[in-house]
């Protein structure tokens, strides 16, 4: 029989322990029962809103001194709200939530049960983990419908979101423990610990290295400034070579790419055998995600901010800088430049050129195809012109327009959807080195650079030239796209180029990319409530408030777009800074992907497909467009819908061939609705309708 002493000293020893909180659902039930919102009782703890949200669904829980106040609180409210009184005056908690809306994803999901996940397991390749503390994980045990399959090495996905309070955000609602307090320390943490990663996209590429995603706090946490300052060009932003930071990196033996600690920071080592040793890092306060791509992510709370990036992640690629870049790398990661193959001699795997890529090695542009500043221009004292492919910025003149035009009320604005996409679409580029060639006879399926005279073709004069990006007529010999000569052939004129420079081994490159991000944007647009299987008059009304059903699933929309313009672009990019001189060579140039042809072609043949579906529309219906800016249409109308001039079939069906509504690449959507008189009086000051339709002063993005 233990004496009263023992039992004193046991109850003593129960009281110094670590207080106890009751379960996550009872805790949410007892500040409802108060009345208590999660952002007064977050302002009243000194936390946020998210971290509350986290107490109460089990993802993390509060550390001291919250801990001790968190459990005072609970315990005063326990004491007036008990639980039986709970179920006799309160609805059920599930009562209580909305019904949530097919294919979106909400801030916090609330789970009524939660599990703690096992620390990441070793991939059998790897070497084995050194002993530390384990990545713990509060997963919600609710399934989710459709979710894709997770590889064994990379349990917790792709990327996670860290707090200032060592909680990394991953997706699926998973919360891991990030011990880390010092960059080299999360780097080890990220790739021995935390279970994140992301499978190639193609059986010859690699794996995508881990992203961890800093917020303010965070960042500070590490020794991080909150935010770069004193640099002109956001591209720039960099800390000092002499910074703590940088000086730790480098003490514990890693490396920083030349492009130093900036937003976007990938720091690696050489890799060992098959086991790449590099994590990506994005800082949220220095501005890694550009509020033009991810509208309103930066201000997003950790969970929110990890759900964003990784439906991104999932449907496109881990982002590994601005859109742009993933743009391109995912041109790369879905098409690797190498793969294994026998050695015919020694029997050997080594490494050698995959059929229909663009290969390792950086390719020079024939001369009218470069920049005027780009080497093989300025080196040979090319003056023989370039290629001048670029999207349409065309406005009609006032003189054309008729009276029964200008009576009509509004100008409706039409946009394709992301059109650089579609045209991407089945499109055969050059894979090798630019031949030249005198007097060749045209071939419409060889790509490549033709000088060509289209100035005898005229065309009228209500609709923009399809050979100039201003829509003028051309007035001499001028260097063309393949596909801008065969649609000259295909209007019905006679096509004779005077010299070109062309390319033997051709390939659909971009075919992968553009499956991959067309299915990304249809998908993801299905998930905001815009469907393929609705017709016009209800896609036009999906399209309206799609943005505001799920805000977030909206910015990885933008975020997908961005990622096709950019990518485009990227394929020329052109020299930064205030220092180049012409004729020096730029970063860019030594990527196998710095391919302007390439680019050429896919803005060639948008605007063809621009000018086709004009062409068809003034057949159709007679409607001539007011201005055309890239792939934004206005066009007069007797109301404010586009259902009341695009050409239907007697059967109600839309006409092949002109602007087609829907959700898809290459269909069109409404951009915007003015009056006619205010169309009318900015093309008579030269301006741009097509920029302006949205309202405001809203600018149109190329390529959206």
């Amino acid at each position: 029989m233990p004496s009263q002493d023992e039992l004193f000293e046991a109850v003593d020893a129960l009281l110094e322990e670590e207080p106890q909180l009751p379960p996550p659902e009872e805790r949410a039930r007892l500040r409802e029962a108060a009345g208590v919102t999660q952002a007064r009782l977050a302002a009243v703890l000194k936390t946020s809103t998210q971290t509350v949200k986290n107490w109460e669904n089990g993802r993390s829980e509060p550390k001291s001194p919250r801990l001790e106040a968190y459990q005072r609180l609970l315990k005063g409210w326990a004491a007036k709200y008990s639980a039986h009184a709970a179920h006799t005056t309160l609805a059920p908690a599930a009562a209580l939530q909305p019904a949530p809306v097919p294919g979106t994803f909400t801030s916090a999901p609330e789970p009524t049960d939660t599990v703690r996940a096992p620390a990441a397991p070793t991939a059998p390749e790897r070497p084995t983990r050194p002993a530390g503390r384990p990545a713990t994980s509060r997963r919600a045990a609710a399934k989710k419908a459709a979710a894709p399959a997770v590889d064994p090495r990379f349990p917790h996905g792709p990327l996670a979101v860290l707090d200032g309070d060592g909680s990394a955000y991953a997706v699926g609602g998973v919360v891991l423990d990030c011990p880390a307090t010092t960059v080299p320390e999360l780097v080890e943490w990220t790739l021995r610990e935390s279970g994140l990663g992301a499978p190639k996209l193609n059986r010859y590429g690699k794996d995508s290295d881990p992203l961890i995603v800093l917020t303010a706090a965070a960042a500070v946490k590490l020794g991080l400034p909150e935010r770069l300052e004193g640099h002109e060009q956001r591209r720039s932003l960099r800390l000092p070579e002499d910074h703590p930071v940088v000086k730790q990196v480098a003490k514990a033996k890693w490396q920083l790419t030349q492009r130093g600690f900036g937003p976007w920071a990938r720091i690696y080592r050489k890799a060992q055998g098959r086991d790449r040793q590099c994590v990506q890092l994005a800082v949220l306060s220095w501005d890694a995600l550009d509020e033009r791509s991810w509208p309103g992510v930066a201000q997003m709370e950790p969970a929110d901010v990890a759900r964003v990036l990784g439906v991104y992640a999932t449907r496109v690629i881990t982002p590994r800088g601005s859109t742009a870049v993933s743009g391109l790398e995912l041109m790369t990661a879905l098409r690797p430049p190498t793969k294994a193959v026998r050695d015919q001699e020694t029997g050997n795997w080594v490494s050698g050129y995959n059929a229909g890529s663009l290969g390792t090695e950086p390719m020079d542009p024939a001369p009218p195809e470069a920049t005027p500043e780009h080497p093989v221009v300025v080196n040979s004292g090319w003056s023989g012109g370039f290629l001048n492919e670029e999207a349409y910025q065309w406005v009609r003149s006032v003189d054309t327009l008729s009276d029964e035009e200008c009576t009509l009320p509004y100008a409706v604005g039409l946009d394709l959807n992301t059109a650089f996409l579609a045209a991407a679409a089945r499109l055969v580029v050059g894979l090798s080195a630019p031949d030249h060639f005198v007097g060749p006879t045209f071939n419409p399926k060889i790509p490549g650079s033709w000088l060509a005279d289209l100035s005898h073709i005229e065309l009228d004069p209500r609709l923009p030239s399809p050979f100039t990006p201003d829509g003028s007529r051309p007035t001499g010999p001028a260097w063309y796209q393949t596909h801008t000569l065969a649609y000259a052939q295909e209007l019905g004129y006679d096509v004779h180029p005077i010299e070109a420079y062309l390319r033997r081994e051709t390939g659909a490159y971009l075919d992968p990319w553009h499956d991959r991000l067309k299915n990304a944007y249809v998908d993801t647009l299905a998930d905001l409530g815009v469907t393929k299987d609705l017709d016009d008059a209800a896609f036009l009304a999906a399209m309206e408030q799609h943005k505001q059903n799920d805000p977030a699933l909206a910015a990885v929309l933008s975020a997908i777009k961005a990622t096709v313009k950019g990518g485009v672009g990227k394929l020329r990019e052109r020299p930064q800074g205030k220092h180049y001189k012409e004729g020096e060579t730029w970063p860019a140039l030594a990527r196998p992907t710095w391919r302007p042809d390439i680019r050429a072609a896919v803005i060639s043949k948008a605007r063809v497909n621009m000018h086709r579906k004009l062409n068809n529309m003034a057949k159709m219906t007679g409607l001539f467009p007011l201005a055309v800016l890239s792939d934004c249409v206005v066009y007069p109308s007797p109301s404010e819908s586009p259902l009341d001039f695009l050409p239907y079939a007697a059967s109600g069906k839309p006409q092949p061939g002109a602007f087609r509504l829907g959700p898809t690449p290459g269909l069109a959507k409404l951009e915007g609705v003015q009056s006619m008189l205010w169309a009318v009086d900015l093309m008579e000051k030269g301006l741009n309708p097509a920029r302006h339709i949205k309202g405001g002063d809203a600018v149109l993005d190329e390529g959206e």
